[in-house]
This record gives C-alpha cells, structure tokens and sequence, in this order.
C-alpha cells in the first residue's frame, strides 16, 4: 500500500494535489461535479483588498499546448470574500484551504493577509508578486528580489500562518528572489506562475487579447517548471509549491523529483474540471509502477 501523504509547512495533505488559483474558483461549483475533499488541498481565487472587475474581454486565448489568460486578477474583495465565499466554501470543503492574495502595494498585501490569516479555514497564504496581466504592482513585485523580500516581510509582520511567495518565471534569476524571500521569513515558495505570452490574429492582425498580452500556461511551460523548480530547491531550505504544465501523475513524481514537495494543477483544471480528481485516483499506480512507496521520500529526488 503506498503512501500519498505529504507535510507542507507543518500541515499534512493526504497527498500533494492542489488545484491551482484562478482555475478552481472557491471550490463549490467544482464540488456539485465530485467531492473536492479527495485533493491534498486547493487555492482559491486571486483575493485582493478591494473587488476587481478584471480586464476587458476578450481575455481568453487557447495556443498549441496551452492557453493565454489576461483576467485581471476578477475578486469581490476580501471582505466579500470572508462573508460570502468562505461560508459557501466551508459547506463543502472540510480541509485548511489555501488563500492567495494580490496587491499592488506593500500595504494591499498587508491588509488583505492580516484579514485572511484570522480566518479558520485558512491554512497557507500564498502571496502572489507575480501576476502578469495587471497593471501595477503584481510582477513588477516578483520580478524584483528587494520588491519581493518587503512584500514577505512586511506579510509575516501581521500574520501566524505560514507564507508562500508565489514567483515569476518572467526574470533571469529566480533563484536570488527566492533565497530573498527565505531570508525575508517566507515558509515556502510557490512556482511558476505563468509565463507571458501573445497571440496575434491573422485575419484582424491585431493581439487576440484586449491586454495585448496575457499569462501562457499549459503543458508547453512544465520544462520551464521542472528547470526552475530544480534551480530554486538547490539554494533554498523552505518547502517549494511546484506548478506548470501539470496535467498527469506523471508529471507531479516529476516535479516533486525536482523539489517540489506540494504540485498545483491549473490550466488543466480548465480543459477538464475532472482533472485534478483523476490526477489524485491515478497516483497510487503510478508510484507503484516507478517503485515509490512514500510520496515524500521522492522530494529533490533528482538532485
């Protein structure tokens, strides 16, 4: 019998799958397709400190292995999100879920995780500096490891919980960002957000997207996961959230191989709302198949 279960941050998921934000929702439209409590855990929408409307549309673009998105980072706000959402998603969902906030100042940052962090259900911060469809704040935070290192400090300043900096791959060392948040006092990292793409129609001649360019995710970015993954596990000594590309058991033995000690499944999510489910159901095969008896013992296993 193998054993799916990992530790992230002092908490035990009853395996590493967790549905990535922005594809997931609150978990309660997925939960009327099948019972979302058989996930390790899962992140929730993009929560900031005021309700967003997001981007104007289009803002959806699918591409070969992947898609572009350019939402805009669409919330009601974090105090909507306590009195509405949270409620909804308790009915359905018995596990710490994990809360990702955005901002475009220190102080957004700090307000919206102050407010999070007191809430029951929350188990993890995910502190997202790395958005690349808004203007404002977002990458502009991750794309800089002093930016990034204030953000997290000034986050666990006012907080209990632990704190996961969610990072851009859009920048030529990730890995000096990540140790900067580790110094900072981030408990983890997650990664790679999307990375920035554009798509350009042959007839209008004009980008598809009404933000010209947009986050690219899919199958296509997972080399850029694993290679990023595996660079930032070598020089930090905090627990790494690994994403990109996901869409297999395969591919969540691979990043974990690469350091990843919990794996977000996103674009896939979109494509078929089953996705993560399957992934859950299909694990304990495929570790049998490549001899893992405990998922936790593969972490930086290719190191």
């Amino acid at each position: 019998m193998v054993n799916t279960k990992v530790e992230l941050c002092g908490i035990t998921l009853d395996n590493p799958i967790i549905p990535a934000s922005g594809t997931f929702g609150f978990g309660y439209e997925f939960a009327e397709l099948y019972d979302i409590n058989c996930l390790g855990t899962f992140s929730f929408k993009g929560t900031t400190k005021d309700a967003r409307f997001g981007n104007p549309t289009p803002r959806i673009a699918e591409c070969d292995r992947g898609m572009i998105n350019a939402v805009g980072l669409q919330n009601p706000g974090v105090d909507a999100v306590i009195s509405n959402e949270l409620p909804k998603l308790k009915a359905c969902f018995n596990k710490p879920v994990m809360a990702n906030v955005s901002g475009f100042a220190v102080e957004d940052y700090v307000y919206t995780c102050e407010k999070l962090d007191k809430e029951e259900q929350v188990g993890w911060l995910e502190v997202n500096v790395s958005c690349p469809n808004v203007h404002g704040g977002g990458m502009a935070f991750g794309t800089s490891a002093e930016a990034a290192a204030e953000v997290t400090k000034a986050v666990k300043a006012v907080t209990t919980k632990p704190v996961i900096i969610k990072l851009s791959p859009n920048v030529t060392d990730i890995v000096s960002i990540a140790k900067a948040c580790e110094e900072a006092g981030a408990d983890g990292i997650s990664m790679i957000n999307t990375m920035l793409g554009m798509k350009i129609d042959l007839k209008t001649k004009k980008p598809v997207i009404a933000n010209k360019m947009g986050g690219f995710s899919g199958p296509a970015i997972k080399p850029v996961a694993v290679r990023m993954i595996y660079q930032v596990y070598e020089a930090v000594n905090i627990p790494i959230v690994g994403m990109g590309g996901v869409s297999s058991a395969e591919d969540v033995i691979e990043l974990m191989l690469a350091g990843a000690t919990a794996v977000e499944v996103g674009a896939a999510n979109l494509i078929d709302p089953f996705a993560a489910r399957d992934i859950v159901n299909n694990l304990p095969a495929v570790m049998e198949k490549y001899s893992i008896e405990n998922l936790s013992d593969i972490i930086g296993g290719a190191h």
